[in-house]
């Protein structure tokens, strides 16, 4: 049982590219517990992912600048906004904005993923 809080500086938390994307990894298995996955996303004014992915875990998202949407057909999110996609629904991530956007994202940690297709795409490095 641990008793100790486990802090990940903002200076310290690994980052990670993706075009157009970047991901400050924060609470994972690796840095402090084995039951949650954050990260925080920024991504860039006018992203539109060339592809969806799905999560077989309930995902979270919340905004704290710019725009973000999380499928074509999906409401566009503002900051103070958060949005729960169900596991299995398809997330796109886009920004429709003309600025950088950013959001939290917190997902039960040991989650698998899969593209369009069905096929299985590895564990992302910011959610180890």
């Amino acid at each position: 049982m641990r008793h100790r809080s486990y802090v990940i500086r903002a200076a310290e938390a690994p980052l990670f590219e993706l075009p157009g994307i970047e991901f400050t990894g924060l609470a994972t298995a690796s840095r402090g517990t084995d039951q949650l996955c954050t990260w925080k996303i920024t991504v860039a004014a006018g992203l539109e992912s060339p592809g969806a992915h799905t999560l077989d875990r309930d995902e979270v998202f919340m905004v704290t600048s710019g725009e973000v949407r999380l499928h074509p057909d999906a409401e566009t999110l503002l900051a103070g906004d958060a949005a729960v996609v169900p596991a299995g629904t398809p997330i796109q991530l886009s920004n429709p904005g003309s600025t950088p956007a950013s959001a939290y994202v917190a997902v039960p940690a040991g989650f698998t993923a899969a593209g369009e297709d069905g096929s299985p795409i590895p564990s992302p490095p910011w959610a180890r």
